[in-house]
């Protein structure tokens, strides 16, 4: 093993391309600490783990997806969801629309630039969308659990709305998965492996150690009491685990 890893570091070139992308994922972590302006993320997570209340759910998923900075309100907290939604969008108008599929086949190149400018737009309006979405449900907790947006922010309003508490969330969440999809088109054109599979592994792995321990919890085997969780279902979540990583892969 440690021969492989002396020759692997013995080339310039790969040994550049390793660093590169290590240099990137380590920003991508960064981002994922640094909050949006105007939210107190010390309240955020405090609350939403009082919401999630230890049981997986659609929030903990993506929390998980996200490595942990959905639930701190993040500028990363949408991660590279809004990218994978607009890929997926574009396949299926692929199937949809024969004039596109004519545009490819005749020039692949073109085409392949025409289809990446398309997904990069329709991940913008994706990312908007979902990040209103987001702002809305801050907005509707704050209501009912005052402090999770400082006073300062959400003080300015237009007809009872916190206008620049929107328009600050949206842009901040919006440039974030725009900076993970930048950084994920690096790491492919110049680093090593798939940038955007990279990036979302990475958010996994960083969870994994809070993600056991939970599990752990939830199973109750210091109790004679049944738990949360059973054996079964940790088997069934580590089998969905394994089959995710390998479907980036593939």
């Amino acid at each position: 093993m440690f021969e492989k890893l002396k020759s692997i570091f013995g080339h310039p070139e790969l040994k550049s391309k390793i660093y590169y992308t290590l240099l990137l994922l380590v920003v991508c972590r960064i981002a994922a600490y640094i909050s949006v302006p105007g939210i107190n993320t010390d309240e955020a997570v405090r609350l939403f783990r009082s919401v999630v209340g230890g049981s997986q759910n659609l929030f903990q998923m993506v929390d998980i997806f996200s490595g942990g900075a959905f639930s701190k309100m993040t500028v990363v907290a949408l991660g590279v969801m809004p990218y994978i939604t607009a890929s997926i969008v574009l396949q299926v108008l692929l199937v949809m629309v024969p004039s596109l599929q004519r545009e490819i086949k005749e020039n692949p190149e073109m085409g392949k630039r025409k289809m990446g400018k398309i997904t990069r737009w329709l991940t913008v309006l994706l990312a908007f969308f979902q990040s209103t979405v987001y702002a809305k449900y801050v907005v509707h907790l704050n209501e009912t659990h005052p402090g999770i947006i400082h006073s300062d922010i959400a003080s300015v309003s237009c007809f009872g709305i916190p206008l620049l508490f929107y328009v600050v969330f949206m842009l901040s969440m919006t440039s974030g998965t725009m900076l993970l999809m930048w950084i994920g088109d690096r790491i492919s054109e110049n680093g090593i492996g798939n940038g955007i599979s990279l990036i979302i592994t990475l958010g996994i792995v960083s969870s994994l150690p809070r993600t056991l321990t939970t599990i752990y919890n939830q199973l109750s085997l210091d109790s004679q009491e049944a738990g949360q969780l059973s054996l079964t279902s940790v088997t069934v979540l580590a089998l969905l685990f394994v089959l995710i990583v390998m479907r980036l892969y593939m």
